[in-house]
């Protein structure tokens, strides 16, 4: 049966623990190592990732390419607006035709039906890269950095500031899976999807609502947030205005644990939920986060692949 990745239950608590442990070991690996140069063992040899773009990306398009070339494999990058996907060629027939040509297709895009159709019609591994309604990578690799800073995940608190968006609803999977709990603290009208939030309450994690930020955060071991205007929303001065009492600041992270982690998935608008002083200071933990995405994906399409 075809092992697709579009949320992290598809994989399910055994399988993401065992993704982090591989990851940080091909990341001990790979130290003095150049960034181009394969793995030693090649998993992925000969094996071919298509990218699928209908969103902006940095991290995740470099990273899942530098993946797959460690892994001994290569990567193609589809742009929608330059493929027959934007001129009204159906999802079904997109998937029915790359999986006659490449081994795994990643997307990247607003809709997650798109995915779920994607998949659906596909005879080849479909990676989630981002969808409106999660981000399932991301808190891979962030998962594999609290473990890197020393910090259990079973009982873990994490204080979430902001918007109730996609890479929310992932932490909040990943706490029912590894039995975490999160604190959400976001202004009213910006809640985060309940569906997640119930799941992730019937398999033991504690998922706390909130209005307020100081309160999420007190002794938290890790504080999170993200950009308050998605990519494709309208910048909206009512939305910031909502967001603002929830920034990430020197004065709240001293609300935190002493040795708390600040993690952002990027990219930041600085001044808005997070200040220079946190995101460059010494509980930051971002670029450590972003270098794991090539980790953390390597492991994800190990795992597709049936190697994990």
């Amino acid at each position: 049966m075809t092992r697709h990745f579009l949320d992290l239950s598809d994989a399910g608590g055994d399988a993401l623990a065992a993704m982090l442990g591989d990851a940080m070991e091909r990341k001990a690996y790979r130290a003095g190592v150049p960034k181009g140069a394969p793995d030693g063992d090649v998993p992925l040899a000969g094996h071919v990732l298509a990218m699928v773009f209908e969103k902006a990306s940095t991290r995740t398009r470099v990273s899942f390419d530098m993946a797959m070339r460690q892994l001994g494999g290569s990567a193609l990058v589809l742009e929608a607006g330059s493929t027959q996907l934007g001129r009204g060629e159906t999802i079904a027939d997109t998937a029915r035709v790359l999986s006659r040509m490449v081994d795994a297709i990643m997307i990247r895009t607003h809709d997650h039906a798109k995915v779920e159709e994607l998949a659906h019609y596909a005879d080849v591994p479909v990676i989630n890269g981002l969808t409106d309604q999660s981000h399932p990578c991301q808190i891979v690799a962030d998962l594999q950095t609290i473990i890197e800073h020393g910090k259990a995940l079973p009982g873990l608190e994490l204080a979430w500031l902001g918007d109730g968006n996609n890479v929310l609803s992932s932490i909040v999977e990943a706490a029912g899976l590894m039995k975490f709990n999160v604190r959400i603290a976001v202004p009213e009208g910006y809640d985060p999807d309940m569906r997640y939030v119930s799941r992730a309450r019937e398999q033991g994690a504690r998922i706390t609502l909130s209005r307020s930020a100081q309160e999420a955060v007190a002794g938290a071991a890790v504080v999170v947030t993200d950009t308050w205007i998605s990519m494709g929303q309208a910048d909206s001065a009512a939305k910031i205005a909502a967001m603002t009492p929830f920034q990430v600041n020197e004065a709240l992270m001293a609300h935190a644990a002493s040795d708390a982690l600040f993690l952002h998935c990027l990219p930041a608008h600085r001044s808005e939920e997070v200040t220079d002083a946190v995101i460059d200071g010494p509980h930051s933990a971002v670029w450590d986060e972003a270098e794991n995405r090539i980790h953390s994906q390597k492991s994800i399409l190990r795992w597709v692949f049936g190697q994990l």
